[in-house]
């Protein structure tokens, strides 16, 4: 049975509440033929309950942290990392910072609100908004850890004298409270605390005496500078963390759609559509048109079951029924931190404070946490009664295939079944043995051309574009030649007309994009139809004198140019094991260019890239063609973070038991780390063979173009073999 097509985009702007939400019941309740994108500039969204405890020390970053790639995959939707810009209403694009449009047939922003302050001088360059919250926890987080280690004063101004303020204000307060001389300022252009009831705002004002923070009321900042804020009256406040806390700010991109806007957020209906019916709109960065409320993340966690239900209504086939309605509660409970681990609970003039609150808050922020954290299993539909011998053992006795190089045929069986082929018989084809690409000739010119093929890994189309033509190009890199032309082959799933033309618009810019940054051309290729994503390139580069796995000499130094561990990190994303903050890294490392480093290996003995076999497969390949040995340190291998730790747990990609099998000659420990010298990696870093006059000029110039390279071993005496010193 084939599977059923896609037939409709749904596209999820932002990683709010809301929609986070909605990925996880999407992922337990889906609807045949969607397609689920969701859009955020990174891999993960700050959850703002608990961030007032994390600014106190109280939580570690993980804790209030949603994955959304994690979400993502149990969804079964796309993730796309990126700023979405604008929106094209009348050809149904999202544009998106850095990459090509995002189709749309129904739409849902929850982008949240910023509390940046463009309009104040110096703000930019030395202020830090409050929200988006993921940018200013990162920032809090190397604060602090200088601020406690004496690297920089603990001077501290925070600007906006609301709730939020107040909160932060108190957080920051405690967590520097051990460091002497800290200093925390709360700072407002009119009086603090201004929008509570007068009982609630003098229990905040105590709690504030309590935990020493200065106010400053009626006081305007005209200018933020690198350590001190600048008052209207001439005075000046030092500060070396200056935060921006005041009032929620819509993003300035939503005025260029043509929605209707309320003071710059969105406005909807009791429905959550926009004035365009084909987008929905939720949490802080819409406006209720039908019943304004202040801006509070319990209405975005409302909004969302009401959110899911129409979305799904307006995706269904034929459905005539009508779209629910969101009615907010007129009032909601409030509590407030207050630095230390006590808490204001605050409800329709009744007011509680305490340990006991914070205690009751904590326990309401971690349930709602782990109702985002812990995903059930979704197990795979039952097989028949009756089905062909093996094919049980086959399922059921085997975690799915890695995508990647993981699911590459192993080494020792490529070995077995080419090696019994003669070899090119033509005068202008040169194949060496254990090079990935052919040598071909044109008189004096020398011609590269190799192929690449990888099956989706990641559900978006542009990501697993970039990756797979820059892993194809390793080839043509891993040989000193310069990229010059290209055939694509793409294998789309089963999808209607109008999605095939959106999804290979997209790979064809991207692959575009790539492939004429790197001075070479897309000259065709071929598109069929298939059961998955399936994406690949037929590369060609032109060069003047071939580098090959032959030519290492005793003594060379071993370099390597990208860190180890996409094996395993891909396994750990299908079985959702792994960070979403270390995937994103990963993919990062993954579409690097090795462009700039093969120019600066230009003069290196011997040199491959390192992809399905593993870095000590690959390596293997130079010591067997070249007839030498080597020797790596471990601790030197540059390894993506989180790897380790998935390793650590046992984790390992499909095809490792092939590539450990295929490095015979292999002479170390089995520890996790060394496993992950047989990780398959996918458009890996390259690794060269470099004289010991060269290898630190080389690895000097490697770390200025960007390249987390490092030196890792020596080439030893022959015959053949890998030994890792421990």
């Amino acid at each position: 049975m084939h599977p059923l097509p896609l037939t409709r985009e749904l596209v999820l702007i932002g990683g709010g509440h809301s929609h986070a939400l909605i990925l996880k019941r999407w992922g337990m309740r889906h609807l045949p033929g969607v397609r689920v994108t969701v859009i955020n500039p990174g891999a993960v969204a700050a959850y703002s309950g608990m961030l007032p405890g994390f600014v106190a020390g109280h939580y570690v970053r993980e804790d209030l942290e949603l994955d959304l790639l994690r979400l993502a995959r149990f969804a079964g939707a796309r993730a796309v990392l990126g700023r979405a810009t604008g929106i094209d209403r009348e050809a149904r694009l999202i544009h998106v910072e850095g990459r090509p449009p995002v189709r749309y047939d129904i739409a849902s922003i929850d982008i949240g609100i910023t509390s940046a302050m463009p309009d104040l001088t110096g703000f930019t360059e030395h202020g830090i908004p409050a929200k988006p919250l993921e940018a200013f926890a990162s920032r809090w987080d190397q604060f602090r850890k200088e601020a406690l280690a004496g690297e920089i004063a603990p001077e501290v101004a925070v600007i906006g004298g609301g709730v939020a303020g107040a909160e932060l204000a108190m957080a920051m307060a405690q967590s520097l409270k051990t460091i002497p001389n800290t200093q925390v300022s709360l700072i407002d252009h009119g009086e603090i605390l201004t929008e509570m009831r007068p009982a609630t705002r003098d229990a905040v004002m105590g709690a504030l005496a309590e935990a020493g923070v200065k106010l400053r009321p009626q006081s305007q900042v005209i200018e933020v500078r690198a350590d001190e804020v600048l008052f209207a009256d001439g005075t000046t406040l030092s500060s070396h963390f200056t935060l921006g806390a005041a009032g929620a700010r819509p993003y300035g991109w939503l005025k260029d759609t043509g929605l209707d806007l309320t003071e710059g957020f969105i406005t909807v209906t009791e429905t959550l559509q926009c004035s365009d019916p084909r987008i929905f709109a939720a949490g802080d960065c819409a406006h209720l048109s039908h019943d304004p409320r202040p801006k509070a993340g319990v209405y975005a966690v409302r909004e969302a079951p009401v959110l899911f239900d129409n979305l799904r209504r307006s995706l269904s086939a034929g459905s005539a029924a009508r779209l629910r309605t969101y009615h907010p509660q007129k009032d909601y409970l409030k509590l407030i931190s207050l630095g230390g681990k006590a808490a204001l609970a605050d409800k329709s003039g009744l007011r509680l404070k305490g340990p006991l609150m914070w205690r009751w808050k904590d326990h309401i922020d971690r349930a709602f946490m782990r109702k985002l954290k812990d995903l059930p299993a979704m197990p795979p539909p039952p097989l028949p009664d009756t089905v062909a011998e093996g094919l049980r053992e086959e399922v059921e006795g085997k975690k799915p295939m890695c995508g990647g190089c993981g699911a590459k045929v192993g080494g020792d069986i490529l070995h077995r079944v080419l090696s019994a082929h003669p070899g090119p018989k033509r005068r202008d084809v040169l194949h060496l043995a254990g090079d990935d690409a052919a040598l071909l000739t044109h008189g004096d010119t020398w011609q590269v051309a190799s192929v690449d093929h990888l099956r989706a890994f990641v559900e978006d189309p542009v990501l697993m574009t970039r990756i797979t033509a820059i892993h194809a190009l390793g080839d043509i890199w891993a040989m000193g030649a310069a990229p010059q032309a290209a055939l694509a082959t793409v294998t789309l799933p089963n999808m209607s007309e109008a999605l095939q033309e959106s999804w290979l618009t997209e790979i064809m810019e991207a692959a575009r994009d790539v492939f004429e940054a790197e001075g070479a051309e897309i000259i065709g290729g071929h598109t069929a139809m298939g059961a998955e994503l399936a994406i690949g390139f037929t590369v060609t580069g032109l060069l003047d004198q071939p580098i090959t796995l032959k030519g290492a000499r005793a003594g060379d130094r071993i370099l390597l140019t990208k860190p180890i561990g996409a094996g395993v990190m891909l396994a750990g994303e299908m079985e959702m094991k792994a960070n979403g903050r270390d995937l994103e890294r990963a993919y990062a490392f993954m579409v690097q260019s090795s462009g700039e480093a093969a120019r600066i290996l230009n003069t290196t003995h011997a040199m491959t890239d390192v992809t399905g076999f593993g870095l000590a497969g690959h390596l293997l390949g130079i010591c067997r063609a070249s007839e030498v040995g080597a020797v790596i340190r471990p601790k030197d291998v540059p390894i993506l973070p989180g790897a380790l730790a998935l390793a650590e747990t046992g984790l390992r990609s499909t095809i490792f038991p092939a590539n450990r099998a295929y490095a015979a000659e292999f002479d170390g420990p089995e520890t996790p780390e060394t496993d992950l010298l047989f990780d398959p990696q996918t458009a890996g870093g390259l690794l060269a063979a470099v004289s010991p006059m060269r290898a630190e000029k080389c690895l000097t110039a490697l770390r200025e173009a960007g390249y987390e390279a490092a030196i890792i071993g020596e080439i030893t005496e022959g015959p053949p073999h890998l030994t890792v010193e421990t």
